[in-house]
């Protein structure tokens, strides 16, 4: 296909075939997100043959897209062991597109331990920090917060959770405008003694470290969406069922909204005084609208789309790439934590704890 990218545009790289109905589903993000943000052009990975006839529906992706023509695709099975040495895969070539300068960000739907793993080794990690970590932005009650890990890391020690904890509270200064964000750790108590090890080890550090941020000690899983705090820490095992339980409460809230108003004469007619209200709590409830999870911790912008997104839902990674991008975020994280003493806080718990 033509080349259609010039200096001017920002580039995403995205792997089309990654997640459920690809490369249906990515093409579907991807004419929604050009129509959103003229700026953009997309070097699409994938099957081009498959590519090419999905995108016939949208014949003016033709002058926004360049298809780089992959076969291999990376399944859900594939360990990241595997596909770290299979170079041919879409994933991986979308990736090294950040990584050789082609492309800004990389937007993937799909295996997420192969995505951490090939983004780890092509993009490698910021100075001073040992994990990369998946982070989103979701809803509460009265505004947004910051969530990480949310799958990249299912066992954590101390010292990674502190780091999150540093880029959780970059983040949500940034993204969020918060001057001064709360940050916490994700537990099953309140109570200092409650909690794994790791944990009550990483709240310890950061209860007596000279870090600028405001650590607030622990909290509950159901004291999340009452905005306790503007950052939640947790490993990526407790971050993802943290994660999975919200979507899943929120869904049901809207189906449960959606019939109480089908199956009530009643709520029919008083449907014009509270359509607004209804609306207003069903957009805030829905998942579509906060996907697109980033790595935060890497030398490249890589963001991960949820596996059953659909076409809008992708279209919202793809968005949320480009703004990241747009505010310089990597560069952003890399420079802050130029000026935190993330050596003050490995010394801390291998000296107190260990």
């Amino acid at each position: 296909m033509e080349q259609v990218l010039s200096d001017n545009n920002l580039v995403i790289s995205v792997d089309a075939m990654g997640g459920d109905n690809s490369p249906r589903i990515v093409i579907e993000g991807l004419a929604l997100s050009a129509k959103k943000n003229p700026d953009i052009r997309f070097l699409v990975f994938g099957d081009e043959n498959k590519i090419k006839e999905e995108m016939k529906k949208f014949s003016f992706l033709t002058k926004v897209c360049t298809i780089c023509n992959c076969i291999e695709v990376v399944r859900n099975e594939d360990k990241p062991s595997q596909v770290i040495r299979n170079k041919n895969t879409s994933m991986y070539q979308a990736i090294d597109a950040v990584r050789r300068g082609e492309a800004k960000a990389v937007v993937s739907a799909g295996n997420t331990g192969a995505l951490m793993a090939i983004s780890k080794m092509l993009l490698k990690t910021i100075q001073k920090i040992h994990r990369p970590a998946i982070v989103s932005i979701m809803p509460h009650r009265y505004g947004k917060y910051v969530m990480l890990d949310l799958g990249a890391n299912t066992e954590c020690n101390a010292v990674n959770l502190a780091e999150f904890a540093v880029m959780g509270n970059i983040l949500a200064k940034n993204a969020l405008n918060i001057e001064k964000p709360k940050v916490a750790l994700l537990n099953i108590g309140a109570e200092e003694m409650k909690g794994k090890e790791e944990i009550r080890h990483a709240a310890q550090m950061l209860k007596n470290s000279s870090i600028n941020m405001e650590f607030v000690g622990f909290v509950e899983p159901h004291e999340i969406a009452f905005g306790k705090a503007d950052v939640i820490v947790a490993d990526g095992f407790t971050g993802n069922v943290a994660l999975k339980s919200i979507e899943g409460t929120a869904k049901l809230m809207r189906s449960m909204i959606k019939d109480a108003i089908k199956h009530s004469v009643l709520s029919w007619f008083g449907l014009p005084f509270m359509f607004f209200a209804v609306k207003k709590i069903s957009k805030t409830m829905n998942p579509k609208l906060y996907n697109g999870a980033m790595f935060v911790g890497l030398n490249g912008l890589s963001v991960k789309s949820h596996g059953g997104a659909d076409g809008f839902g992708f279209s919202v990674a793809l968005n949320n790439a480009a703004n990241l991008v747009r505010q310089d975020f990597v560069n952003t994280i890399r420079n802050e934590l130029e000026n935190v003493d993330l050596d003050e806080v490995s010394q801390d718990i291998f000296y107190e704890v260990y």
